[in-house]
């Protein structure tokens, strides 16, 4: 029984207490695209360690020491069920996530693309952007095959051309690397996890993670003074449902600016390759020193 209580408890710390943990430190913004991958990881691997636990409790069930129980009990045989169809439940609850997240961001994107189309004029500068008439500024994108770049008309008077293009290569970037699919991935993971066991770190930080991808470009396109400015002009405005916008995580990404002295430098390397190495392990030491050789030799010793 070692080994499914071993991967319960995996499940259990990769799923709230290290995500909140790892939400904490400093270290992984200094690495987005590395850390990113770490998420990622992380995530899966809980997902991983709780099935592999349901099906290795299972086979323990019908397994006594090393040889098949021919009579293994009404008792036994009813656990063994339940935690089969626990392990069912968990994978078709996370396919049902993905599922619905799917369906109701491409519906609210749909509906929002067709607003600003609607209500919203087309840039004339040649930017392919569109323009809503309001004097507060904010700039965001609607992600998808049909995407928008959307401003206000506040944000073509408050920012100078320099900034405003940082603004829109902020945008363009999350659309063209597709960082609205990252975070697509993280909502349905969040809502697969049970209420109880959820933790809004992964989401929070994957949301942080794209927002600086996204700064390394646009300050690689037009500057980090330019973009810095653009951002306190912009202020902390979220995004619509279903949008990436460029003022929100204000704090985080200012002080990454400010503490950056280029997009070229090394800054990061130990931090990116740390994520990497971490990233890795979580996924494949508990699999292949767990859960593959308890299962595979459990299920020869059935057969």
């Amino acid at each position: 029984m070692t080994t499914p209580l071993l991967l319960g408890l995996i499940g259990l710390a990769l799923a709230q207490p290290v995500p909140a943990m790892l939400a904490r430190m400093d270290w992984p913004y200094r690495a987005p695209r590395a850390a990113v991958v770490l998420w990622q990881a992380l995530a899966l691997a809980a997902i991983l360690a709780v099935v592999g636990a349901g099906l290795s409790a299972s086979l323990w069930l019908v397994v006594h020491e090393g040889a098949p129980n021919p009579e293994p009990g009404v008792a036994r045989m009813v656990l063994h069920v339940a935690f089969l169809g626990l392990t069912v439940v968990v994978v078709a609850r996370t396919v049902w996530s993905f599922l619905s997240v799917a369906a109701e961001v491409r519906t609210t994107r749909r509906r929002h693309r067709a607003m600003v189309d609607l209500v919203g004029t087309r840039d004339d500068a040649g930017r392919s952007v569109r323009i809503l008439d309001a004097h507060e500024p904010f700039a965001y994108c609607v992600p998808g095959l049909d995407a928008r770049v959307v401003v206000s008309r506040g944000t073509l008077d408050s920012l100078d051309p320099a900034e405003l293009d940082a603004v829109l290569a902020h945008e363009r970037a999350h659309l063209r690397a597709r960082h609205d699919v990252v975070v697509d991935t993280f909502s349905a993971l969040h809502r697969a996890f049970p209420r109880v066991l959820r933790t809004e770190a992964a989401l929070e930080s994957t949301r942080v993670l794209v927002e600086l991808l996204a700064d390394d470009h646009a300050r690689r396109r037009a500057g980090t003074t330019p973009l810095a400015r653009a951002l306190v002009k912009l202020g902390t405005r979220p995004a619509p449902a279903g949008a990436l916008g460029a003022s929100s995580t204000l704090v985080r990404r200012m002080d990454r600016l400010e503490n950056e002295v280029s997009a070229a430098a090394p800054a990061g390397r130990v931090e990116a390759l740390t994520c990497y190495v971490v990233a890795a392990v979580v996924v494949l030491v508990p699999t292949f020193s767990l859960a593959v050789p308890w299962i595979a030799s459990a299920w020869s010793t059935l057969t």
